[in-house]
């Protein structure tokens, strides 16, 4: 029982009982309370109902209040009434003490969306089709990979804490299962592979150039960028001289060109008489060269390719 509730039932017995030794008072004699209710002109009758109330419950819990008195006392007892007013007064004091019974809530379940499980493959995971993947669980259940299109194939299998690697074709998206629940997650497509050619001598910029020259140093930078540059096959063609690959800090690609047309002078005189054709307008001769990239699981194909000038095998 709550300190609450002791103070309440202070509170209603302390009001039966003014109430019985007012009777009491006012009375003087031997009395049933309910005789005492029923009587018309003992008390009036807004509080004669009142009181048949009150005393229809308590008889109806098998409380008997009939109180046998001293059929001599027959006076009012001034120290009593004196009692009776000090004892109201306190009664006031307590009652504006205690405050009102609450109800009591009743216990909030969570719903089912605060129950589910946490996705174990972050909503950033990305997956690309026609290569590998991975992922990582997070979560405390296994979590398997299925393609929509055909559930009795498992694509992984992966253990609480774990990261896996795993291929896809042409997916558009994966079903995550993890425990009874399960979510889908996109697959991107694979983009080609692109491939930037850059010039980084200033030699062809002047009127007379020199192959000699350009077989000396790098005259283009050939960068590959690509999502999986493993998968890649590259090859190139034309009258160039290839080091590399090399990685950049992003894992791109990165090929050194430079000319490899003639390491001697007739060398060059033969080249010039059989492609004649390539002498530009202004004199200059362009040589052409191209890098041919292609991914080997999605069989994408991209060539790109760019030019030599020159004038003349040496000064």
């Amino acid at each position: 029982m709550t300190r609450r509730d002791r103070d309440s039932k202070f509170v209603i017995y302390q009001v039966l009982y003014i109430f019985v030794i007012t009777v009491l008072a006012l009375k003087g004699a031997d009395l049933d309370l309910r005789r005492v209710a029923l009587e018309d002109e003992t008390v009036r009758v807004s509080v004669r109902d009142s009181l048949l109330a009150v005393l229809d419950s308590l008889y109806a819990l098998g409380i008997d209040f009939s109180i046998k008195i001293d059929p001599n006392v027959l006076v009012e007892n001034e120290e009593m009434k004196k009692q009776l007013a000090d004892l109201n007064r306190k009664l006031e004091v307590i009652k504006d003490q205690i405050p009102p019974p609450q109800e009591e809530k009743p216990e909030e379940k969570p719903d089912e969306e605060q129950t589910r499980m946490q996705l174990p493959i972050s909503l950033k995971q990305t997956f690309i089709q026609y290569t590998w993947n991975t992922a990582r669980n997070n979560g405390n259940v296994p979590t398997m990979l299925y393609d929509p299109r055909d559930r009795s194939k498992v694509i992984a299998v992966i253990p609480p804490g774990q990261e896996i690697k795993f291929d896809l074709t042409d997916q558009t998206e994966v079903i995550v299962a993890f425990g009874s629940q399960e979510e889908r997650v996109k697959v991107i497509p694979n983009k080609s592979p692109d491939i930037k050619i850059e010039r980084v001598t200033t030699k062809m910029n002047s009127g007379n150039i020199y192959v000699q020259e350009l077989q000396r140093i790098t005259a283009f930078t050939v960068t590959i960028l690509d999502n999986r540059p493993d998968q890649l096959k590259v090859t190139y063609s034309g009258p160039i001289s290839v080091t590399g690959p090399q990685k950049d800090a992003n894992g791109n690609i990165i090929y050194n060109v430079s000319l490899k047309l003639a390491a001697t002078e007739n060398q060059y005189d033969d080249w010039v008489e059989k492609n004649e054709a390539l002498r530009e307008s202004d004199g200059r001769y362009k040589a052409n060269f191209f890098f041919i990239v292609v991914d080997e699981k999605t069989k994408d194909r991209v060539q790109v390719g760019d030019s030599f000038f020159f004038t003349d095998f040496a000064k």
